[in-house]
């Protein structure tokens, strides 16, 4: 009853020591996330409210295509091999996303706090903009972790997880946009509550798809 949560817990934790032992991939991706915010507050300074709002984002897009690539595409066929004989491929991928949400939860702190040191502070609701960042930074996560292990496993590089990836995460990301509008200003949004079942609807579809297509791919 017990065995499966207990495997999931055992492969994040493999995961989070395979991190620690390989800081410089880590370090290599906070670099880049350090040196992209400082080159634009170089170029644009302090920008107004939505065009902040909108670099966010598409910084987060671009840290989690980073990010997310090397947990997958790392490994060699006889790590996978190795795990295939340790453990279910729901529970490898269920560990992988979990893991892989808590990194970038970790990116999206990093770069918030970045973003407001240098490029301005115009938040009105700072805790509420820290909800939604953290909640679409999961979700963002949850969609290239499929996605990874698609093109891990079908032996291409990270280009075509970003080919893959882009026509699913821009809807995603302009509804993320929308959403993070209400931390701006006091002026009330209608629709918003539909836009918040949208995103957890799709992150609950990106799960399912997961558990379902994953262990097909796991026995090739």
């Amino acid at each position: 009853m017990f065995r499966a949560p207990r495997l999931i817990l055992a492969l994040i934790k493999k995961d989070v020591l395979l991190e620690f032992r390989q800081q410089y991939s880590f370090y290599g991706v906070l670099l880049y996330v350090a040196s992209t915010i400082f080159v634009l507050y170089l170029a644009m300074g302090q920008p107004e409210n939505m065009i902040w709002n909108g670099l966010f984002w598409m910084m987060q897009l671009f840290i989690c295509v980073n990010a997310i690539a090397k947990t997958f595409l790392q490994e060699g066929k006889g790590r996978q091999l190795y795990f295939y004989s340790l453990c279910s491929p729901v529970h490898f991928i269920l560990a992988r996303m979990i893991f892989n949400a808590a990194l970038m939860l970790l990116m999206n702190l990093i770069s918030l706090s970045l973003f407001i040191l240098l490029l301005g502070y115009p938040l009105a609701h700072p805790l509420l903009f820290l909800v939604i960042s953290c909640f679409g930074a999961c979700s963002i996560s949850l969609v290239f972790s499929f996605l990874a292990a698609i093109a891990a496993r079908a032996q291409q590089n990270a280009a075509l997880m970003a080919i893959l990836g882009f026509p699913l995460i821009i809807p995603q990301l302009m509804l993320l946009m929308r959403l993070s509008t209400l931390a701006f200003s006091d002026v009330f949004q209608s629709g918003l509550t539909s836009i918040i079942l949208l995103l957890a609807s799709f992150d609950i579809m990106i799960v399912v798809l997961s558990v379902i297509l994953f262990p097909f791919l796991w026995k090739d």
